[in-house]
């Protein structure tokens, strides 16, 4: 909801400025100059990006205008869904987290959970996380190691879509001067209409604005607010790394999560009595 306010305000004090200061909307708009720039950047995009890049983007994009992704609440239910796990492990000895692990969409614990159920990347990152310990297949001290290596490769996966909107806004103002020069060429070619000059020229300019416009008022500002979802998205993730790396070193429930909780931004972190609290509930009701 943010970008589209963000996106208008931009549209607005530009396009208002222009006006107060005596121009017409009507005279930036060239369909010409708008189908090359935006025909060319489209092309351009799909050249360097491979489909698994281009799928990324387009959903990075949906959750960009949706407000991002942080939500304090599914950050407590992680963090209590990870006690209950480190719980059971503690209580009956890892190999019980097995048909949890195995099959989340039926899990008693899993379930009681549905903010974290919904996110299918999460949940196989945190079962992966959990079968090592599960199966002895590797000592404690080992998967914190497994953990970052598998972390590191999904954010540099999703770095791409980032990567992306950097280039094409680079892009746009060079695609601007292009689209300017293609009118200066048509302008040249016609000279012998002078009354025609002037309006081509115009033209011709409005394709330079609208390159530096589109890079410099959305495509920068949109790549960074991506970016900041993507961390925001990926300390979920960091919880469950540093949360099982602790439980598997010995630490107890509480203090593995506890971990986990202080991994987490001050403006969405849970007080660490909140968690305790919402700790021993969950305790109770299983």
């Amino acid at each position: 909801m943010l970008l589209a306010v963000g996106i208008s305000i931009v549209f607005i004090s530009c396009i208002g400025g222009f006006v107060v200061a005596g121009g017409s909307p009507a005279t930036l708009i060239h369909a010409g100059e708008i189908m090359i720039i935006c025909g060319i950047g489209l092309g351009i995009l799909v050249v360097s990006s491979p489909k698994s890049v281009l799928m990324g983007l387009k959903t990075d994009i949906l959750k960009a205008f949706k407000g991002g992704v942080a939500n304090q609440g599914k950050f407590i239910d992680l963090l209590v869904l990870l006690y209950e796990l480190f719980m059971l492990g503690r209580r009956k000895g890892t190999p019980a987290l097995d048909e949890h692990v195995s099959d989340p969409q039926n899990s008693s614990i899993f379930t009681k959970y549905p903010s974290f159920l919904n996110d299918k990347g999460l949940v196989e990152f945190l079962c992966n996380s959990l079968r090592p310990i599960v199966d002895g297949r590797c000592k404690p001290g080992e998967i914190g190691g497994i953990l970052k290596a598998e972390l590191q490769s999904r954010e540099s996966e999703a770095s791409r879509s980032v990567k992306a909107v950097e280039m094409i806004s680079d892009a746009l103002p060079g695609v601007g001067i292009v689209a300017a020069v293609l009118g200066i060429i048509n302008t040249m070619s016609n000279l012998e209409d002078p009354e025609s000059v002037g309006t081509k020229v115009a033209a011709a300019l409005s394709g330079t604005f609208l390159g530096i416009f589109l890079a410099y008022g959305i495509g920068i500002p949109l790549g960074r607010l991506i970016s900041l979802n993507q961390t925001q998205e990926f300390l979920y993730f960091h919880i469950v790394e540093r949360s099982v790396s602790g439980f598997a070193t010995g630490l107890s429930p509480i203090m593995a999560v506890e971990i986990g909780r202080r991994s987490l931004d001050k403006q969405i972190q849970p007080s660490a009595d909140e968690l305790e609290e919402k700790c021993k509930d969950a305790a109770k009701g299983g």
